[in-house]
């Protein structure tokens, strides 16, 4: 930190008590000053050399006949006074970034100019403002942050504009010129690790992160750095992605628990004046700022009850890049009053705003926004879809563990995204299954239409393998996965020359297209036979089944590394159908046995029984967590 020393002789200014300061001289005082609570008692001749406004004073003191004269409205009070005093005594004393601005305020109150003596207060504090203050980095943050409490006179004084324009002009230099101290704990760089890296056994030299600036304007107040940000937007040179950065770090630090998603509500006003500022002060660039720090503003919004002005517009900007969310992001608590766990409205609103969003770039990729009229810098893929349904997916995993989340919600929230292109239906179908797991008295109908959801055909080898064991599960959505794991066997053995025997035929008609339009049959089982959960008994078949079925893969493992020939690969699809099979006819045998067939019914999507007490089937495949 700079500093100036004014004069030269010892400083005797005392002290009687708190109230009374007064220079020990042998010459007696004749003038008092009485600034607030505070008594000066002083002499005139010093004072009266450089202060054109205490010569009018004591003037006008002296027609009324009173030697004391009251200053209570001099900025920076008594101790910026006893600056200027000090200076016309001679005495020794020290100007710094922290005290500089209210001496300079106080002699301009004082009108100690160079008219009135060469070389007076003002003109040495302006040189050393110029020559030190303004060319330091730190020394004009913290000059600016005392300017607060002296308006207007360090507005008038252009105290205020000086040091905006000095440290937005630092902010915008080239990195390659910064050689001035700064703070940067936020990222370590190389270096600063202990890793630096050397060329030919010589040192490099330090890079400067194009973020050096940020965290140092984070102590500034809110209306200060509204200030400074928008005076370093308007030289156009720090990028939309660094201005967010700042923005997002002086978030963390000013709200207290932003980091966490939990925003203290002690001083409302405060933060929600804070919040909204951070809110205009948004680059206009899409992807300037990450998403998730738009869902933490978002949270923040909703919590400091900000208006639905902001909400509205952090909930199309979130939606324009929701891809890049993760589900822990998207987890809002439900309003107070409310039953469930999570605001699954809030989320659903985000989703819609990415589809509509999706559906604009497709009919017109140049669309503007009305709010902050930009442009978006390209088209969202089946790829930003495809994220999407997997982070939905996600958060259904999670919101599913609510005792109290109704069906239509979760339905309603899925089925947004169920054009959306999946490479699998696994993460839809673990969130099926905690729902169905968490609401185990959930009726018939409310059952189907969660799974109905799913896409059987679209289960991995090893969801489908966790989902014929599955006891919550439909014995409708069973025989869909066991149908479609055959299907893919024929495919497999067709190629070969290869047939698998055909299904059988009431079992066939509740498959995809499996009556074709076929006339009812008298064997065949009811609806409500096939839409409620499997028995204990064929649960038991189909595991015997299933385990027969990886035994024999195993088996046959060694003769597969041995010949690795398409004739071993077709015996082995071929074998394969022949136990998918077999699993059928069990099923149905099964279903023969209990006497429980009455009527046939053409094919539907899977349906959804009266759960009993629904079983837990512990098992992690793959990437698929199953409870």
């Amino acid at each position: 930190m700079k500093f100036m020393k004014l004069g030269s002789k010892p400083d005797s200014f005392q002290g009687d008590g708190e109230n009374i300061r007064y220079v020990a001289t042998e010459l007696g005082t004749d003038i008092v000053i009485s600034i607030g609570d505070i008594k000066f008692y002083l002499h005139k001749f010093p004072l009266l050399s450089k202060s054109a406004r205490l010569q009018k004073l004591v003037a006008s003191a002296n027609d009324d006949s009173s030697d004391e004269i009251q200053m209570g409205d001099i900025p920076g009070g008594p101790a910026a006074f006893e600056i200027c005093v000090k200076f016309c005594y001679g005495m020794t004393v020290t100007l710094n970034a922290y005290n500089v601005v209210a001496a300079r305020c106080a002699a301009e109150y004082l009108e100690m100019y160079e008219t009135v003596e060469k070389g007076n207060l003002i003109y040495k504090i302006e040189v050393f403002l110029n020559s030190s203050i303004y060319r330091g980095w730190k020394d004009s943050i913290i000059v600016l942050q005392t300017t607060k409490s002296l308006r207007p006179w360090s507005e008038e004084l252009k105290v205020v504009s000086r040091c905006l324009d000095s440290i937005s002009s630092k902010a915008s230099i080239d990195t390659s010129r910064v050689d001035w101290s700064y703070t940067y704990n936020r990222k370590k760089l190389p270096s600063e690790n202990g890793s630096e890296s050397h060329w030919n056994g010589v040192r490099k030299q330090q890079v400067v992160p194009k973020d050096w600036w940020v965290e140092d304007l984070c102590e500034l107040q809110i209306d200060l750095y509204k200030r400074v940000i928008t005076t370093i937007k308007a030289k156009s040179m720090i990028s939309s992605e660094v201005m967010g950065e700042a923005l997002s770090a002086y978030a963390l630090r000013r709200l207290p628990g932003f980091a966490k998603g939990v925003i203290q509500t002690n001083d409302m006003a405060k933060h929600r004046s804070l919040v909204e500022t951070i809110l205009w002060l948004l680059p206009m660039e899409e992807g300037s700022v990450s998403c998730s720090f738009l869902l933490r503003l978002l949270r923040a919004v909703i919590l400091l009850e900000c208006g639905e002005m902001e909400r509205n517009e952090l909930r199309r900007r979130i939606g324009q890049q929701l891809d890049e969310a993760a589900v822990p992001d998207l987890l809002f608590r439900a309003p107070d009053g409310e039953e469930m766990l999570h605001d699954v409205d809030t989320v659903q609103s985000l989703v819609e705003e990415f589809v509509m969003h999706n559906r604009c770039d497709q009919v017109d990729p140049s669309a503007e926004s009305e709010f902050h009229e930009f442009r978006t810098p390209h088209q969202r893929g089946s790829d930003a879809m495809a994220r999407v349904a997997r982070l939905v997916d996600g958060y259904l995993a999670e919101i599913a563990r609510d005792p109290n989340l109704p069906v239509l919600r979760f339905v309603g929230l899925a089925n947004l995204v169920s054009g959306f292109p999946r490479a699998t239906h696994d993460g839809l179908y673990r969130a099926i299954d905690m729902y169905l797991k968490e609401h185990p008295d959930i009726n018939k109908s409310d059952r189907k239409k969660v799974c109905k959801m799913m896409d059987c055909s679209k289960l991995s080898a090893d969801a489908c393998m966790h989902a014929v064991q599955n006891e919550r599960l439909p014995l409708r959505v069973v025989v869909q996965v066991l149908f479609f794991e055959q299907m893919r066997t024929t495919t497999t053995t067709s190629s070969s020359g290869n047939t698998t025997p055909a299904l059988p035929g009431p079992i066939a008609a509740l498959l995809p297209g499996g009556s074709h339009g076929s006339s009812r049959s008298a064997t065949t089982n009811t609806e409500e036979d096939w839409d409620g959960v499997p028995t204990a008994e064929e649960i038991k078949a189909l595991k015997g089944e299933l385990a027969a079925l990886r035994l024999g893969e195993k088996s046959n493992g060694g003769h597969r590394d041995g010949l690795r020939n398409s004739s071993s690969n077709a015996e082995k699809a071929k074998m394969k159908g022949l136990l998918v099979s077999k699993i059928f006819s069990k099923l149905w045998s099964s279903k023969e046995r209990q006497g429980e067939i009455s009527s046939s019914d053409t094919s539907e999507s899977p349906g959804s029984g009266n759960a009993g007490d629904a079983k837990s089937t512990p098992s992690r495949i793959g990437g698929i967590r199953c409870p």
